[in-house]
């Protein structure tokens, strides 16, 4: 038994040197690791630039003694660089970008996101780094308002014009919409694909020369349309026009008023003519220190005059509006198809003269590292930067340096989501907003993309009213249904008083609810409810 304990533990260190010499070879493997143990000071440069005041700090992520690179105010400019002992050719074989952020009070409106900058020699100094310093590569999350994506833009020069135009990876991943520590890696391979990770898995998948995947192309359009060429005087591009022949009906009034006096309503009984709806507060009285030469005249403040509140009304009685059966509004003559239409017009294509040929982006190379962000919140801690030419060494970066915490925090979360009972939705509310999500990217509802994603908005700060926001988006959606089925077909010439009454209507708001005087119309015993003179 001893002997075989004794093979037990011989075989455990063995295991365990192993595992050690794995890691010292990953991380020698690595071109660039900075795992902020150690301060930061003397090793990463501040800005000094005078946009820049938010304070960087050397912290501990929240539930763990490992160290990051922290965001510690709100509402701040940060910038701060790190300079590579020697610039990274991206041209040469895989380069993979890694590093870990996490948004520690949650996702607000913050950018946590890298720069991959270029040479000094392309004209900035560490001391000044700002927005405007050139990068090469810039990586990782970005939330604010609409904005949520895990950006990649490559900056990439024109070899015809000589300038440097940012090509955007088109549909980026989302943000996890958590307080967890996340881990982004971007794999550039030298075939030219590109490929997005978060957390380990492939969130997006692309091909840096694809005009699909990359927006604008990173290889420009072989044309383009003539800039100097103009629309003739003589083109006619509307579809449908007024009818020429259509004549106004002799029993169209457009002088009649939308609402009329309601004739057949009675003043209801015990209103009250001769009572102020309004009477001075008997209890008030005049402050000492009140100076009427320097205040004025004083006067009571007026309250709710108490014998109003059981009469159906006080002060003068006036018949409700409703709305005139005579009402038709502007005179429009129904639309007919253009006999002179000739088409959208668009001018010629001609070669583009900034057009090239590449078999691969032109990256140029990078020599530093920046973080410059504009910020709404603080707690984002920026972790484990590393650059390396093998993916294989990333990834065992990510089950060393990053998963053990990710396993925690997730625990963590469960068992508090666990405590906090059924009222709060968990796991399941995150399920239903991703799908919404979803939705909100469908193409035949891009008219109401920003309606949809504020109701999600909405529902992801207050779980309670995820019911709420799934029967306002199922209304949207059958809306855009319906107008996707009934637009193209020909309105009866009727609909032309309701388009009236609907302009006529447009300074009430964009919101859609009728005003107040149509409302009252539905309300029943001709007299109105007693309103105040000064709602008038």
């Amino acid at each position: 038994m001893i002997m075989m304990g004794r093979f037990a533990l011989l075989v455990f260190l063995e295991f365990a040197s192993m595992q050690l010499l794995c890691i010292a070879a990953d991380h020698d493997a690595a071109i660039f690791y900075d795992s902020f143990e150690e301060p930061f000071n003397g090793r990463w440069i501040v800005s000094e630039k005078d946009d820049y005041k938010g304070i960087w700090e050397h912290s501990k992520s929240e539930g763990h003694d490992d160290f990051g690179l922290l965001v510690t105010e709100k509402a701040r400019k940060y910038a701060i660089v790190k300079e590579l002992e020697e610039p990274v050719n991206l041209r040469d074989g895989t380069t993979v970008l890694q590093y870990e952020a996490r948004f520690q009070n949650g996702l607000e409106c913050g950018g946590a996101y890298l720069k991959y900058l270029r040479p000094q020699e392309a004209g900035w100094k560490p001391k000044e780094f700002d927005n405007g310093s050139p990068y090469s590569i810039m990586f990782g999350p970005d939330i604010c308002g609409l904005t949520n994506k895990v950006h990649f833009i490559l900056k990439q020069k024109n070899p015809k014009s000589g300038e440097y135009v940012e090509h955007h990876l088109i549909d980026p991943p989302r943000v996890p919409s958590d307080k967890l520590s996340h881990v982004y890696t971007a794999i550039l391979k030298p075939d030219n694909e590109i490929s997005i990770l978060i957390d380990g898995e492939v969130k997006k998948k692309g091909n840096f020369l694809s005009a699909q995947d990359f927006d604008p192309p990173i290889i420009p359009a072989k044309t383009i349309p003539d800039p100097n060429e103009k629309k003739p005087e003589d083109w006619d591009d509307r579809v449908r026009i007024p009818d020429p022949n259509a004549v106004k009906p002799d029993d169209w009034d457009e002088n009649a008023p939308m609402e009329i006096e309601d004739m057949e309503a009675v003043k209801p009984e015990g209103w009250l003519d001769d009572e102020p709806e309004e009477i001075d507060d008997p209890e008030a009285t005049k402050p000492e220190d009140w100076d009427d030469e320097e205040d004025g005249v004083w006067e009571a403040p007026k309250i709710d005059n108490p014998k109003c509140q059981t009469a159906p009304g006080c002060g003068e009685w006036k018949r409700p509006m409703k709305r005139n059966p005579a009402f038709k509004g502007i005179w429009n003559p129904p639309l007919v198809d253009n006999p002179n239409y000739k088409g959208i017009w668009k001018p010629r294509d001609i070669p583009n003269p900034n057009y090239f040929e590449l078999d691969k982006p032109y990256f140029d190379p990078i020599a530093a590292i920046g973080i410059e962000i504009w910020t709404m919140q603080e707690g984002i801690l920026f972790d484990n930067i590393l650059i390396a030419k093998d993916e294989n060494v990333a990834k065992s970066y990510r089950d060393t340096t990053w998963k053990p915490k990710f396993v925690v925090e997730k625990e963590k979360q469960k068992a508090e989501e666990e405590a906090a009972g059924s009222d709060d939705l968990g796991g399941f509310q995150k399920v239903v907003f991703d799908v919404l999500y979803k939705f909100a990217d469908i193409p035949f509802l891009s008219k109401y993309k920003l309606q949809i994603l504020d109701f999600i908005e909405k529902g992801e700060k207050q779980p309670n009213l995820t019911i709420g926001v799934l029967v306002s988006i199922v209304v949207v959606i059958l809306t855009a249904i319906f107008m996707l089925i009934f637009s193209g077909k020909k309105q009866p010439r009727v609909e032309k008083k309701t388009e009236v009454a609907a302009d006529t209507s447009n300074d009430q708001g964009s919101s859609g609810e009728k005003p107040a005087e149509e409302e009252k119309e539905n309300e029943t015993g001709g007299a109105a409810p007693r309103q105040r003179r000064r709602d008038t």
